[in-house]
């Protein structure tokens, strides 16, 4: 795997080295000890897996307060999303920034986002099915989010939302005074 940090203070994507042959590739996608020699929470605990059928479908921007504040580790394996991270850690320089890269089974890119970081994405072709792990286990009642398109962040998606759910139509706008990741 090669790490490249992203503009987001400790966000990495995280780039597939495939090894290639007449059969096809082989890969290694996750490898704690390297995730744990580029300095990244290796401490994976839940594995989930997203699917949806139409493009332009949004999931987002989602996060988790707390103890139970959780990094993600994303890749795309069918089809293909645009991830986007948003830093909402409060003592961050990069607060209220965002970041945004396109993930197929092809470009064999994966997004890693720590521990303070809204997520989301949204599909660009049909029938795309993505996983992401989590350092932490979903936990109700610390689940939060900010609007996807709340004008603090400035968020582009590349192609016009055509369906999202209503929880997530209905975040509240970001405020930093009543913050808390």
């Amino acid at each position: 795997m090669e790490f490249t940090e992203t503009p987001l203070k400790g966000a990495c994507v995280v780039r597939l080295r495939k090894i290639e042959d007449d059969r096809g590739y082989f890969a290694r996608a996750w490898c704690r000890d390297e995730f744990l020699q580029h300095g990244l929470n290796a401490q994976m605990a839940q594995l989930n897996v997203g699917f949806s059928h139409r493009r332009g479908t949004l999931r987002g921007m989602h996060y988790q307060i707390g103890p139970n504040a959780e990094a993600k580790f994303v890749r795309c394996t069918r089809g293909a999303i645009y991830d986007v991270i948003i830093d909402l850690r409060d003592r961050s320089p990069t607060i209220g920034q965002w970041y945004g890269i396109e993930l197929t089974p092809e470009n064999g890119l994966m997004l890693y986002a720590p521990e303070g970081f809204a997520h989301g994405y949204q599909t660009l072709v049909d029938d795309t099915e993505m996983y992401y792990m989590t350092t932490r286990p979903y936990a109700p009642a610390a689940a939060r989010g900010v609007r996807y398109d709340d004008p603090t962040f400035g968020v582009i998606w590349p192609v016009p939302v055509s369906l999202i759910s209503v929880a997530d139509r209905q975040w509240p706008d970001f405020n930093v005074k009543r913050f808390v990741c």
